[in-house]
């Protein structure tokens, strides 16, 4: 009887490890700087869209490529119009290299900031912005990215824009 008991126990352990998925592990979110480094980040993107009066798009995007860091910024704008705002209406678009120092200066801003599973949702969206940081290792599957205050946020568009106006 003693061992039909503990066969039971080890089989049900069993199915309970086998259900387990690496997406339970992700529930909730982590931090960039603490549970993610800066090494391990792949990609970060952010997005604004208005489509109303006064169209505007804004892309900023940064990523790692074959060890480098690179930038990536575009703007669009349909003044006097309603959007959405295509390439045709592009104003200021640039991608390039960044030191390892402006790298830095990234890293800082969305430390503090934390990621976790995306949310698909049928609802009408709004104009954003949405972030998104895509990482290398243990936590690669969550990816929608929040700015740890408003004030870090302001401070990475203000990072960006000068960025973009200033190659």
């Amino acid at each position: 009887m003693k061992k039909i008991i503990i066969g039971i126990m080890v089989f049900m352990a069993l199915l309970f490890v086998a259900g387990c998925t690496e997406e339970d592990g992700m529930k909730g979110s982590k931090t960039v700087g603490k549970d993610i480094s800066e090494s391990e980040i792949a990609e970060f993107i952010y997005t604004y869209s208005n489509i109303n009066y006064n169209a505007f798009y804004q892309r900023y995007q940064f990523t790692t490529e074959d060890g480098k860091h690179m930038f990536f910024h575009e703007t669009r704008q349909r003044e006097g119009e309603y959007g959405p705002a295509t390439e045709e209406d592009v104003t200021n678009s640039g991608f390039f290299e960044i030191s390892d120092e402006v790298w830095n200066e990234f890293f800082d801003i969305v430390s503090g900031g934390t990621v976790k599973l995306r949310e698909d949702s049928a609802e009408s969206g709004d104009s954003g912005p949405w972030t998104y940081l895509y990482s290398t290792g243990k936590y690669s599957m969550l990816t929608e990215y929040s700015f740890e205050s408003s004030q870090k946020e302001a401070e990475f568009e203000e990072f960006c824009r000068s960025m973009s106006e200033n190659g």
